[in-house]
């Protein structure tokens, strides 16, 4: 950006207020990169949402929106003792929460029932 905009004003010639437009543009020439990036993050989710609904592993997804890929990995919270000397090495599943329903450890039974199902 920075060189674009130094050739420019090598190009147009030293004139008396040459720094002027050498900031002039490299403040245009600053608004055109990020809209680039954008576009380019946006066809990499798009082209996700196609892979993911063209996967043979899981057959009959449908992903409605382009945001899918991002939040299939999100993680708010993961709690854990690298060294295990609090834990001695042995997680216990107290609660699974997700977007509409919390499950606690009483209810195992039913996480169970809902994964076999799907």
């Amino acid at each position: 950006m920075v060189i674009l905009s130094g050739t420019v004003v090598i190009l147009n010639g030293f004139s008396s207020a040459w720094y002027i437009y050498f900031f002039r543009f490299i403040l245009l020439l600053s608004s055109i990169i990020p809209i680039s990036l954008r576009v380019n993050l946006d066809l990499g989710k798009i082209y996700y949402s196609y892979g993911i609904s063209k996967d043979d592993a899981i057959e009959g997804t449908i992903p409605r929106n382009s945001t899918i890929p991002e939040e299939l990995g999100r993680i708010q919270y993961l709690l854990s003792d690298k060294t295990g000397t609090l834990t001695k090495n042995d997680m216990i599943f107290k609660k699974l929460a997700l977007e509409y329903s919390t499950f606690t450890s009483d209810l195992r039974s039913d996480i169970e029932k809902i994964l076999e199902t799907n």
